[in-house]
């Protein structure tokens, strides 16, 4: 028989919603085994948010050499050094995965290195060893997705594979114009490769407002950025020297790599949740809003339940189900009150319903809208940023979404969240006082707009 150790929750998988969870647990006294077979932090620390980020900075630090006249300044740039710029990203996710593991250990969270499965609907086995919980936390998370006969390898990369690339592609082509196809895109281009994307549905960020859809193609246009949308992959060949793409409308691209960006898939095959009863479809778990399958006491957090696979999604679903099973009985999560951000550049945030969700909800004539150019603030010129902020409100009640797009604006989601999340009227925004000069000022003018009362808007 094999060994079995006794926990009060027991957690298959330490991304962001299972080390969450570790530690909120651990502070609330419950014991708690945390099961990885890969590294503590996951996707979003290792081959995600983290590192795409610091790839992104880099980015800017190059646009801003390259423009540094625009700001009289005399500087000439000379080329990248992927190394170096590996080196610094590799630097930031070292320093926070270290940090992390000093954090889970001072919890103590027993942290199992190896790669588990449901063995039971109280119990994940690891190498052997059985790990039983009172509660049990599936917290697997996601996969790059490819698509039906499209191997990956060599040329064909995932965003995992892009990475850890030592060159910078002279071309490249992206399938996918979504969150991580678009910040690619932006990483590229500014790193001096010749990019195009290839979008199946009519815009770039479709889940976005199309008003952020548009205004991104706008500016991805002036970057020389290329994009096919409504546009279908047929198929690629690869050689020595590249890639050869074709799409279904008969369009033939070539390029030096080929990244595939189709979005994220829930890492669940063979990890024994369909024989241990827990409700399954297309491979993501079935919960209820308490985060709960319905089976014995098992719960799912992250990129495996259906919905926004993001981070801090995942993250605050980890505190969540902890509280839960300490009988805090917290309020559950609004999927829709969860911010989203994409930092390409420009940046695109939102939160909250787009336009045409909110028309759907509260009707085509109870809905009004606003949208604040970013050319009347002040900081957003000093940036010489271009861009706008919209508020969708219900018709004489509260905003109901927001949505960004300028350099920098993913740092004003904190205030739309909270505009959003705590029912804002337009007044209430309009009245508070916003430090000048900030970009965060123009959330307070389009609130103003929305309230009757613009200022510096254009009647």
């Amino acid at each position: 028989m094999a060994e079995t150790q006794e926990y009060d929750i027991v957690i298959l998988g330490a991304g962001s919603g299972g080390y969450a969870a570790a530690l909120r647990g651990a502070q609330l006294g419950l014991k708690v085994a945390l099961v990885e077979g890969d590294k503590l932090g996951g996707t979003c620390l290792h081959r995600g948010c983290i590192p795409t980020k610091a790839l992104l900075h880099s980015a800017e630090v190059v646009d801003t050499i390259r423009e540094s006249k625009n700001f009289g300044v005399q500087s000439t740039f000379d080329s990248i050094d992927m190394s170096g710029v590996n080196s610094f990203k590799d630097g930031v996710v070292a320093r926070l995965y270290k940090g992390l593991q000093g954090l889970v250990s001072s919890r103590k969270v027993d942290l199992i290195t190896g790669w588990g499965r449901l063995a039971a609907p109280d119990t994940v086995e690891v190498d052997g060893t059985r790990y039983r919980g009172k509660n049990v936390i599936l917290a697997s998370g996601s996969y790059s997705k490819s698509l039906p006969g499209l191997d990956l390898g060599g040329r064909v990369l995932t965003s995992e594979q892009a990475l850890q690339l030592d060159f910078v592609p002279k071309s490249a082509i992206i399938l996918g114009g979504g969150v991580i196809g678009v910040e690619f895109a932006s990483v590229w281009n500014s790193f001096g490769a010749d990019v195009t994307i290839i979008e199946g549905l009519p815009h770039l960020v479709p889940n976005e407002d199309e008003a952020l859809s548009k205004g991104l193609e706008r500016a991805f246009r002036k970057r020389k950025i290329a994009f096919h949308t409504k546009t279908m992959f047929a198929g690629v060949t690869q050689n020595d020297d590249g890639v050869v793409v074709t799409t279904q409308d008969g369009k033939t691209l070539e390029a030096e790599v080929l990244l595939v960006a189709v979005g994220r898939g829930p890492a669940t095959a063979n990890l024994g949740y369909e024989e241990n009863g827990i409700p399954m479809e297309r491979g993501f778990v079935l919960t209820n809003e308490r985060l709960h399958t319905g089976v014995g006491n098992v719960y799912a957090v992250g990129d495996i339940v259906p919905g926004l696979q993001l981070a801090h999604r995942g993250f605050q679903q980890g505190i969540f189900v902890a509280e839960e099973i300490a009988g805090l009985n917290p309020a559950p999560l609004v999927e829709t009150a969860i911010p989203r951000v994409t930092y390409c550049e420009p940046q695109v945030g939102s939160v909250g319903l787009t336009e045409a969700q909110a028309k759907d909800a509260y009707g085509a004539d109870g809905v009004e809208t606003v949208e604040y150019n970013l050319a009347g603030n002040g900081k957003s010129q000093i940036l010489q940023t271009a861009g706008f902020v919209k508020l969708v409100r219900q018709k004489e009640g509260p905003i109901v979404g927001v949505h960004l797009l300028g350099a920098r604006v993913g740092e004003l989601i904190g205030e739309s969240q909270l505009m959003v999340s705590w029912e804002a009227y337009p007044e209430d925004v309009a009245s508070l006082v916003h430090a000048h000069p900030t970009q965060d000022e123009a959330l307070g003018e389009a609130a103003l707009a929305l309230a009757g009362k613009p200022l510096h808007a254009h009647n």
